[in-house]
């Protein structure tokens, strides 16, 4: 059985969150917080953007099937995966990762503009939200 977009971007959601908590945790136990801005990207990206994701696409069950939602949620976790590990890098002065930061973030926007075009042409259907 294929898996779900709405499922996909729930499960990511919910792994985010732990990860994003547990970073926190260990930022505030070592009393380092250099990488709070990766804290935060964790949590809004990972978890809050992936949860509303995966909720929309669970309340318009139409909007997920198709190619552009695969794409949406391909450029969705690989933009997610390629910024973390390279903006953690970049704050603790290892710039390795430079470009790959530059087109995860490419990549990120061009998610949400797809996820605008998901919604509006979900939202302009007279088909009802699943209740």
């Amino acid at each position: 059985m294929m898996m779900s977009v709405s499922n996909n971007f729930l499960r990511l959601g919910v792994l985010s969150a732990l990860v994003g908590m547990s970073l926190g945790v260990w930022m505030g136990a070592n009393q380092d917080f250099v990488l709070r801005p990766v804290h935060a990207h964790i949590n809004l990206l990972g978890f809050a953007s992936m949860m509303l994701f995966g909720l929309f696409y669970r309340a318009f069950p139409a909007a997920g099937r198709g190619w552009l939602p695969m794409v949406h949620f391909a450029l969705s976790v690989l933009g997610f995966l390629i910024l973390m590990p390279s903006l953690a890098l970049m704050l603790l002065q290892k710039p390795v990762l430079m470009p790959a930061m530059i087109a995860s973030e490419i990549m990120l926007v061009g998610s949400m503009l797809l996820f605008v075009i998901i919604v509006f042409m979900a939202t302009m259907k007279k088909e009802p939200a699943a209740v």
